[in-house]
């Protein structure tokens, strides 16, 4: 299984924090974002591969932070040749960017590269090989006003996807839907024509729910919560959590 990293934003919403810095490695205590992420998904053993995309502007970044780290996995970083945000090719576009160019063809851990978590992807993982199936996770979600923010899934007694949304008015649950998931190796083939049989290129839940038009998937509860960084002040309240220990 690979661990593919969809890191080629550019922070537009943290302001000049991130105009030449890329979000990922902002430092939260004395461990970057995305460093705090690897450290647990390099100790998953069917994991044999960390792919990060990124974009031009910030390839050679990640590639000097690469430099002096010693995880037991190897670490690819994937230019996608984008320069601004206004040419960007999207989440989904970037994932078959890396796809394509390092011939992959393996089961996929597609990752968001901006969050803190508070349980193990070994988690996610093992449900994904119960299930035998591609999956997303899910968490309880009570506000209606952030389910209209985000994709929101229907599911069965046994964690089934029975429908997803993005965005929707009228939210059929409370089962929200995070930046995480597993597409098996069976699967790729869907992923890989995506995009030219219509599926939206910005947002990774846009594949997520064209995944779930097209064939079985499942859906994780989270065991735990998350720290979503998406603002300047949410990145400053990490750091302040990470400060006094609570992170």
């Amino acid at each position: 299984m690979k661990c593919v990293v969809i890191a080629a934003g550019y922070a537009t919403r943290l302001g000049e924090l991130t105009k030449n810095f890329p979000k990922p490695l902002l430092k939260i205590g004395e461990n970057t974002i995305l460093g705090r992420m690897l450290d647990d998904i390099d100790r998953i053993p069917e994991i044999d591969e960390h792919i990060i995309i990124t974009n031009h502007k910030f390839a050679s970044i990640f590639e000097g932070w690469k430099k002096d780290l010693h995880y037991s996995k190897p670490i690819t970083i994937v230019d996608d040749g984008t320069e601004t945000n206004d040419t960007r090719l999207g989440a989904v576009c970037d994932l078959l960017f890396a796809m394509d160019k390092l011939h992959i063809d393996d089961d996929l851990l597609v990752v968001a590269a901006d969050n803190l978590l508070f349980f193990s992807f070994q988690e996610f993982v093992d449900f994904a090989k119960e299930k035998q199936t591609s999956c997303i996770m899910c968490h309880e979600q009570p506000s209606i006003e952030k389910l209209q923010r985000t994709g929101v899934v229907e599911l069965d007694a046994n964690n089934k996807v029975l429908g997803m949304e993005e965005k929707p008015q009228v939210p059929k649950s409370h089962w929200a839907v995070p930046p995480f998931y597993i597409y098996l190796k069976k699967d790729l083939d869907l992923v890989r024509h995506s995009v030219e049989d219509g599926c939206g290129k910005d947002a990774p839940g846009n594949l997520a729910h064209y995944m779930v038009e097209h064939t079985t998937m499942h859906a994780w509860p989270m065991s735990a919560g998350r720290f979503d960084i998406g603002s300047l002040d949410t990145y400053y309240e990490a750091c302040e959590l990470a400060k006094a220990g609570k992170l």
